[in-house]
This record gives structure tokens, sequence and C-alpha cells, in this order.
């Protein structure tokens, strides 16, 4: 049994209820109902593994194990005391490690963390005097810069960033009083530049998210205007109030009674409409406030374009679709009400409830939208492009690998760098905290699938044998050129496509394979190798330099990890050490990213060509019908 095969077959009851119904050996999945607290995303039912399988212990220690109550992560060898986070080591920290350390030299980690768990106002308290050198501090900055960067990265899933930001404009204010407790005479100048280096970092990390929180951006302008009338008073600030002033005129803060801004311009999904000039363009990041065009389909498969915000609920969709189509308010009142239904080309079917936000990057490869009525969603059946193939030659096989390769790692580096690395917590934590959009790592995660997908697909819609064998050389090569380009995103998708069930029963498309790519793909298959959690492909990857494109869907199973083996909040305490954690393996993304990525594409015609057949891939995400096309090329597989 292949890798892969053995990979996805594995269940694990502790993740199970998490990940909810996966897919059978060729990734193939339904859309139907499972047992996540919020509707799974097709890149979810996609890649279940990832989720289920348990996470292995590095080497000489015991299972994670709850502490007297059952709710603390612990992960220390037999006869060890437990430890402060900043003496673990990367592999301690991560599951199965790999990642080179990315914290600050032992010196500026001295003490931390700042105690046992801790109320989350007297986290923040613990850290303001840390950053000010207050009474609880060993020295100014002890330890500060690390502390300051796991709250701010992790905050939100302990303390609101409206509750955050009102703390600091209350001990902003505290700090023009009279002298608090333990301090001395003239604090007030070290106390006031804490509040803004944290003000600061939270402005630098959040940026664009903000736009989506109204009260935050309230908050953030009163205590703005709090700070620059205290300007004049302590010229020692004036740096930190230059930059406070530069990033609050950068972030476009929502206040609720400020006048709406003008309307944005329209920006394209993967697959909307499949035009060419819009797959062309550099991709740039979504937020929910961002308008799209959608197709919403009726019963009879014609449909209505509609113009909606990417965080509509389904209602304002029903809302806008029912606009379309004419209703008048009597009719709607005697006809029985639309719903809003998923229909994948495999004709499985999802019914969205009203209040559901962000639908449209939760839909699968070949996912439409249905408008119908509820007695009418049995008899709703796929698109008829979606499950009639035609066999034939495609752009693939008149280009190069090479330019294949490239053109992949350019596009997944622009998506990766869509991703803002607080979407990677959201994803993982949302049942903690309240939903923000995780639209453009859902979006990556989609790619991941239609990549797998679309090496299937190829392969088995080419009826000469020879031209089967020629493609599966092909995709070896483009394997190897992603993997040199440190694309392991692309690496792994195009792997696991090759394993998958309906391809790797091609015996004979498989044995006209030179012996040279067979050996190099049984490499490839041991890097991609779960094993061990991942050992191999850990390794590799921490001998890589910026930048990289790492495969995404694990660093979800290690914080997911991370967060099934303990609570959050303990009794209201904060549980720092699981925090520090979260947001160690969040710098790693952010490590990742340090170094713009520089890839020599041409810009001719045929290159521009490849350019949007590769950013645009056909492909089949239906398993059986997949499976259909794999035994008519070869019937047996003896």
């Amino acid at each position: 049994m292949k890798p892969l095969e053995k990979f996805l077959k594995k269940q694990s009851s502790h993740l199970a209820g998490r990940a909810g119904a996966g897919a059978g050996a060729g990734l193939g999945a339904g859309l139907g109902p499972g047992g996540l607290q919020r509707r799974q995303s097709v890149s979810r039912l996609l890649l279940p593994g990832f989720l289920r399988e348990p996470a292995a212990e590095p080497a000489g220690m015991e299972p994670a194990q709850p502490g007297g109550d059952g709710r603390w992560l612990e992960l220390r060898p037999p006869d060890a005391a437990l430890r402060s986070p900043s003496s673990f080591s990367s592999e301690e920290l991560s599951p199965g490690g790999g990642e080179p350390p990315l914290s600050p030299d032992p010196a500026a980690t001295c003490c931390w963390p700042p105690g046992p768990p801790d109320s989350p106002e007297r986290l923040l308290g613990a850290l303001l005097d840390r950053l000010g050198g207050g009474p609880t501090s060993h020295g100014q900055g002890c330890g500060a810069d690390v502390l300051l960067d796991d709250v701010i990265l992790t905050h939100s899933l302990f303390l609101p960033t409206e509750r955050l930001l009102q703390q600091l404009h209350q001990r902003f204010l505290l700090a023009s009083g009279g002298p608090l407790p333990g301090w001395e005479e003239g604090a007030a100048l070290p106390r006031k530049r804490a509040v803004l280096t944290v003000l600061l970092h939270f402005l630098e990390t959040y940026k664009g998210l903000l736009q989506e929180e109204e009260s935050a951006g309230k908050v953030i302008k009163d205590l703005y205007l709090l700070i620059m009338k205290d300007a004049s008073l302590y010229p020692e600030l004036e740096d930190e109030i230059l930059r406070l002033h530069q990033l609050v005129e950068t972030v476009e803060l929502k206040v609720p009674e400020e006048t709406p801004p003008p309307s944005k311009q329209v920006k394209p999904l993967f697959r909307h409409f499949r035009r060419i000039d819009s797959c062309l363009q550099t991709r740039v990041a979504f937020r929910g406030s961002d308008e799209i065009f959608c197709r919403v389909y009726m019963p009879d498969h014609s449909y209505v374009t509609i113009r909606s915000r990417l965080s509509a609920s389904v209602q304002d969709i029903l809302a806008a679709v029912t606009e379309k189509l004419q209703y008048s308010e009597e009719q709607s009142a005697r006809e029985e009400a639309l719903a809003l239904v998923v229909v994948a080309s495999s004709g499985d079917k999802a019914l969205l409830q009203p209040s559901e936000e962000c639908v449209f990057t939760t839909l699968g490869i070949n996912s439409h939208l249905f408008a119908c009525t509820k007695d009418a969603i049995e008899a709703l059946v796929p698109l008829p492009e979606e499950i009639q193939v035609s066999p034939g030659d495609t752009e693939l096989h008149r280009v190069e690998a090479e330019e294949i390769a490239n053109h992949m790692t350019a596009f997944h580096w622009e998506l990766f760098r869509c991703v803002h690395e607080l979407e990677f917590v959201d994803y993982v934590f949302h049942g903690e905290r309240g939903r923000r959009e995780t639209a453009n790592l859902e979006l990556l995660l989609q790619r991941c699938s239609e990549v797998q997908h679309w090496v299937a697909t190829e392969i088995l819609l080419c009826e000469s044998l020879g031209k089967r064998a020629h493609l599966l050389k092909k995709f070896i090569k483009i394997a190897a050129i992603c993997k040199q380009n440190q694309d392991m995103l692309s690496f792994y998708a195009v792997v696991m496509g090759l394993d998958n069930a309906a391809v790797s029963r091609l015996r004979l498309t498989w044995e006209k394979l030179p012996g040279k790519f067979k050996s190099l793909f049984r490499k490839f298959e041991t890097l991609t190798d779960p094993c061990r959690n991942h050992k191999t492909y850990r390794e590799v990857l921490s001998k890589m330099n910026p930048p990289l494109i790492p495969f995404v869907p694990l660093i979800l199973k290690d914080l997911t990890f991370v967060h099934e083996g303990s609570k959050t909040l303990l009794d209201g305490l904060v549980n720092v050490e699981k925090l520090h954690s979260i947001a160690d393996k969040v710098r790693t993304i952010r490590k990742y990213r340090s170094r713009p990525l520089c890839l020599d594409v041409e810009a001719s015609p045929s290159q521009l060509q490849t350019k949007a057949y590769v950013r645009q891939f056909q492909v089949i995400d239906n398993q059986n019908l997949l499976f259909e096309l794999s035994y008519k090329l070869e019937a047996s597989s003896q």
C-alpha cells in the first residue's frame, strides 16, 4: 500500500470530531453534514488525514497527557520538571518539529514567561510592566519582545480586540495620574511608552484586518487622539508618535458613524467566469468587505449574476437573488421562500443555513450555489460541464515541465503572501473567538486540492498509453523543480495527485516509466511519508532558507495538536505556555516569507498563455468519475 493511501486511512478518535467526515483513498468527498461546529470547507474535507492522524511524540518523550484536571498541556521526559516554553527546543514545541528556532537569544528571554497562568488583564499588565521597566520586571525589556509578540498574535483567544484596546486606553490615562503602587516618581514616561509600544506592534501586526472591525476602529481613533494630546508634553516619544501617525493614516479604520467608503473594485475569485484577464492579475488579499460577482443557479441551470460582499450571509445572498428574479413582496409572501444549496460535481448537496457567512471561499472546486425551494432540493443535479469530460491534449502537453513548475511556484507564492499570519490562528481556533474571515487561507487550501485533482485529471484524460507515460515523467519533473524552487506546497500536491488511487492502479502506464524516474518518485514518496509525524519532510524543510512555501495543511495540523492538547483558559486564567507554542508556530510562517521570491518568468504571449492555464486548471474532482476513466484506460490492474 502506498504511503498516501496508508496516510489517508489512518483514523484518530482524538481529532476525528474536529476533522469531520473525510474523503476516500482518492481524496474525493461529499458536502454532507459533519461534526464541525462551523460548516466544513471543501479544503478540510479533502485533506482529513492531517487533522485525524495522531501526532507522533518526539523521541524520548511521553505522550501528551492531561494534568490532574485533564486540561493542561504537558510534554516532558518521565522524570523531568515542567519547563518554561522558552527552554523548549523547536522540535519539542512543534510535534515532530524541525523548523529552526525563531526566538531571540536566551538573554532576551531569561525570565519568560512572566509566571504561572494569570487573568487576561493581569497578563497585559505584566507585559506593560516589563516593557516599561516596572516593579514586576527583572530589567528593562527582559523577555518583553517575545512576550509582546505572543500576546499580540494570540490575544483574540483570551482578550477580544476591543477589550485589549480599551485596557490600553485606560492604562494610558492612568499613566498621566499619580504613581501606581510599586512605581517610582516620574514613571509616567516609561508607562506611556509601554502602551505605545503595544499599540504600535498591534497595528503593525493586524494592518488590513482592522478594516473589518468597526468597534476596534473607534477605540483606536479615541486612543490615537488621546496620545496626540500628550505629544507636546513628552518630546521623548516623538519617534513612537510619528510611527503611530503613519500607521493610523495607512490602516483604513472603520468607524460606524463615519460615512461609508466609496465602492471598491470587484475582485475576482479563482474560477469566476474563467476570465483570462482576471486570472492574469496579481493576487491580492481578500477582506470580508470586498465585493465579488457570483452566479447563483436555478434548478433548470439558468442563473442570475449578483454582486455581493465576500462575507455576506446566506440570507443576504438570497435577498440579492430574489431582487434579481424580481420577486415582489406579495409574491414572496405567497410562495415558499428560497433556500441556498451547494451542489458538488459528485451530486452531493448541502443546505446552507440563513445565518452562515463567507460561503464563497468554502465552495468546492467544481461546486456551485443553487437557489430553489426546499421541496426541489432532491431534484438538483450538477451542471453538465462538471460531469461531462472530453479526452484530449491540453496545454500541459505543449509546455516544458520547468515553465509549468515556475508558473505554479509564482502563483502559489502570491496566494501564500495573501494569507495573513493570523488566519492560521483563526482557522484552528474559531470556536474560541469571534468569527473573522479566513478567505485567503481557504483559497490556498482549495488550490492545493485543485493541483492534486489536476494531476489525476490530465493523466486519466490521456487515452494514449505512450503519452500517459510521458505525462507521468513530466509530472515527476514538475515535482522535482517545485522542490528545487522550495515550493513544498506544489511538490506535495503533485506527489499526492500521482498517488491518487485512480492513477496508481494504472500498472501498464507505470511500467513504461523509465527506471530513473521510478526511483526518483520513490524518493518523493519517502519525503511525503507521514511516518513519525512527517519527520523526513520536517528535516528537509529545516535546511531551507526563505523564501519558501511550506505544505500549509501540516502547519494547521501542528496548531490543531496544540489546541486539542490543552485548554486556553482554565477558571479564567490564561495558559501562557500554550499561547507561546501557538505564537512560535506563527513566527515560522513569518520567517518563510521574510525574503521576496525572485523567479525569472518571461512575459511573451506563449508564457502568458501558460500562466493563464496554470492559474485556472480544469479538473475533475469527482473521485468516482476518475475511477471510471481509469478502468476505461486499463480494465485490469493485475
